[in-house]
Formats: structure tokens, C-alpha cells, sequence
């Protein structure tokens, strides 16, 4: 008799040709000017399957991956497997959704350098298998640490590259809390496919409040991939649905762009905090909020 079970290389394989199937469709349709979407952290207490739902269910086209209920609190990370990664990206994909981003954790520095890069790998694979375009580094906040991560991340620029994976460090506290600070890691790196997603909500946050992203914008001229969007409110609040804090959205973009951001991914990341109605309801508002901040 005939055995119909499918082999482990016959599931990546069929799922590979899937994803660039995909990819192809994408580069068929009108590409947005600017790609609006939203992370799943709102979500993060529920599977990243309900996150995807109500993404979806709001309007999105693009999702971020980040935060959900798993066993390392993220929905894709280089402990991922990479079957489940191609399940994550084909999640997406049955929703009508595509994904310029995913937040997938740390690398193992503390080890070694050379542990760092082959977990750095890993992650640019399973990025690669969900079919994310941009994988977002959060820094290290181990400061004796800091050449290390970055040189770990140095060494896989030309790795993600040839998988068609952008890489981009965000201001997120430590050595890189500001738009200058990533400005520095960004010239450290010193590869073209290493940028910055920007922040304006951390530019707050890390500075409790004393910088504002609308002065730290002008220090990231020409190197910025993408952008969270993120509000702020004192003291140190930024789960908002974008527009009720303070940062000046309109004066913020207006920089970017005046720096060289005039298309690319809006990823919102926070909203206010509610039961799966009224998050719904924020997401909603969230998009309108940031497809009348761009004009689209």
C-alpha cells in the first residue's frame, strides 16, 4: 500500500514553494506608500492566532509579529521550529495579511560570539520561513555586551541578505535609547542592510519624558527602515491607541520624511488595554488614526 504521509522534507519543501508563491503574488499587486499595520502585542495574553483574527478583522493588511501567550512570551524567536515558522507565516497569509515585522528576542552573546551568530541565523531563518521582511532587534542592555551583539549581527548582514531579510535595531533602552544612540550602532554595523525602526513612543519613554521625538527624529536621517507606532503619556505609560498621548505624530513624520522616510512599514504597537471588544474597537481607531496622519 501506498504511503500518503508526508515526509519532513516534502512539508518544507511544498511550504517553501507556498511562501514564494506568495512573494510573487505580492510583487504583482500596487505596492501601499506606506505599509499600515498592527503588532501583535495588544494581544499578548491570548494565542497570536487571536491577535491575527482581530488584526485582520479591523481592516489590516500588514501585521507585526511580536509578544503572545507562549512559553517565551513571542510568537516567533529562534527557539521557534522551523515548521512552526512556516505555520506562522501561512496563519498570516489565510488572513489576508503579510508581515513587515517581526521582534523575535535575544541572541545568546552571553556565550559566546560565536554562539550569538548561529542563534542570529536561526532567527533569519525562521523570519525567512514566516516570510517577515524585516527582522527588528531589540539591543542589549549589557553594556560589556554591546560590541559583541552588534558584531554578531554583523557577521549574518550578508546571511539575511541573501534570504531576503532586512535587519533593523529599535530604540529600546540601554545603549539604544535614542535615535542617536542607534545612529552610532547603525555606523557600527556598517552594513546597508542594517537600519533603524523607529520609535517615538521609547524616544519618551527611555528619556522619562526629557526628549522629544520630534527634536531625536532629525538624528536618524536616511537610515530608518520602519516605524512602531507608538504614543506616550507621564509617567511612563505607552500601552495607548496612538493619538490619545503626546507625542506630535504629525511633526514626527513630518521629519522623517524630511530625512528620507517617505514610504514603508506603520506598524502600530500599543493600544489602550481592554477585553478583546474594545481592542478591537482601538485597533479601529488606531488605523483610521494613522491612514489620516499619512493621507491614504
Amino acid at each position: 500500500m501506498r504511503n500518503h504521509g508526508w515526509t519532513r522534507r516534502q512539508f518544507l519543501g511544498t511550504s517553501a514553494m507556498g511562501v514564494a508563491a506568495a512573494a510573487l503574488a505580492q510583487e504583482s499587486k500596487p505596492k501601499d506608500t506606506w505599509q499600515i499595520g498592527c503588532y501583535t502585542r495588544p494581544w499578548a495574553q491570548f494565542e497570536y492566532t487571536v491577535a491575527l483574527d482581530a488584526i485582520a478583522e479591523a481592516g489590516f493588511k500588514y501585521v507585526g509579529l511580536m509578544t503572545t501567550k507562549s512559553k517565551n512570551n513571542l510568537v516567533l524567536s529562534m527557539e521557534t521550529s522551523e515548521e512552526e515558522a512556516l505555520r506562522i507565516g501561512e496563519a498570516c497569509r489565510a488572513r489576508g495579511l503579510s508581515v513587515p515585522s517581526v521582534y523575535g528576542g535575544g541572541i545568546p552573546v552571553e556565550a559566546s560570539l560565536e554562539a550569538g551568530i548561529a542563534g542570529m541565523r536561526k532567527l533569519i531563518d525562521n523570519t525567512a520561513a514566516a516570510g517577515v521582511a524585516n527582522l527588528m532587534m531589540g539591543g542589549i542592555g549589557e553594556q560589556s555586551l554591546h560590541e559583541t551583539y552588534y558584531k554578531a549581527i554583523a557577521e549574518c548582514c550578508d546571511y539575511a541578505t541573501e534570504k531576503g531579510i532586512a535587519i533593523s535595531v529599535k530604540p529600546h533602552g540601554g545603549t539604544n535609547s535614542t535615535g542617536s544612540q542607534c545612529r552610532a550602532i547603525v555606523d557600527l554595523v556598517g552594513h546597508k542592510n542594517f537600519g533603524i525602526w523607529y520609535d517615538p513612543g521609547n524616544i519618551f519613554y527611555y528619556s522619562e519624558g526629557a526628549l522629544n521625538p520630534v527634536d531625536d527624529a532629525a538624528t536618524v536621517d536616511g537610515i530608518v527602515s520602519g516605524m512602531s507606532v507608538k504614543d506616550y503619556r507621564q509617567p511612563k505609560i505607552v500601552d495607548l491607541t496612538p493619538g490619545t498621548g503626546i507625542v506630535d505624530f504629525p511633526k514626527v513624520m513630518e521629519r522623517l520624511k524630511a530625512g528620507g522616510f517617505t514610504s514603508g512599514p506603520l506598524i502600530i504597537e500599543c493600544l489602550t488595554p481592554g477585553e478583546p471588544p474594545q481592542l478591537l474597537e482601538e485597533a479601529k481607531k488606531a488605523k483610521a488614526f494613522v491612514e489620516q496622519l499619512v493621507g491614504q
